[in-house]
């Protein structure tokens, strides 16, 4: 591409955000920024410092151990993408589990996580040429995104990506707990007050129920090599 643009990608969780935005960035030659793996590192660190249970949400704790929790990520020549780290740790297998999942939105309904993530986020796409994907990227972060894209998905299909994905890591999970964890979390992102899930105006929805990755990769690719 000739003009560096931002690609600001929203949607539901387990539509394969992060999955098409690192394809995205890598044919272009773009920064990939994950914004979703922040808010889980975030949730780890309450989570360990026991601020954030299944029983418990101490708002005002979190709220002031913000100031010590430093995100950054570090690029795995290896695996061909940056990496979350949390205060200097390595933390991205421990961000993906289903227990972080099931705070993950409680944590990121908290105004001043968002605040904060934002503002660092708003950093990284200064320069533009970055892909960025999560919640609220076309309509908050980058409200003047060049290409905004919103996915989504039957909650069915989504259940059985993620229940796939996290049965070939290993991980000992229920089916029908990562079908329940799915629709708390679409009710939780797109009802909460602050920077809800929405679509943007100007966003280009892809519903990616029946769509193969190649597939769905070509008609994003075309959509963003308009504004080359």
């Amino acid at each position: 591409m000739n003009n560096k643009i931002i690609i600001a990608i929203d949607g539901f969780s387990s539509t394969g955000k992060s999955t098409i935005a690192k394809q995205l960035a890598k044919q272009l030659g773009y920064i990939y920024v994950d914004t979703g793996a922040m808010y889980r590192a975030v949730t780890l660190y309450a989570m360990e410092q026991g601020l954030v249970t299944t029983e418990v949400t101490n708002i005002n704790g979190l709220i002031e151990s913000l100031p010590k929790v430093r995100l950054t990520f570090t690029f795995n020549e290896a695996l061909g993408f940056a990496e979350m780290y949390l205060n200097g740790r390595n933390v991205e297998r421990e961000i993906r589990t289903l227990e972080v999942s099931n705070l993950v939105s409680t944590v990121a309904a908290v105004p001043e996580v968002r605040q904060k993530l934002v503002e660092e986020q708003r950093e990284m796409g200064k320069e533009k040429g970055i892909v960025m994907d999560g919640r609220d990227i076309g309509t908050v972060v980058f409200p003047d995104a060049e290409v905004k894209l919103f996915m989504t998905a039957s909650a069915q299909v989504r259940a059985e990506r993620r229940y796939k994905e996290l049965i070939e890591k290993g991980d000992d999970v229920a089916f029908d707990a990562v079908l329940a964890n799915i629709e708390q979390r679409d009710h939780i992102d797109s009802t909460r007050e602050d920077s809800p899930l929405v679509k943007a105006d100007d966003a280009i929805e892809i519903d990616n129920s029946n769509l193969s990755r190649a597939a769905q990769f070509d008609q994003i690719l075309e959509i963003v090599s308009k504004f080359s």
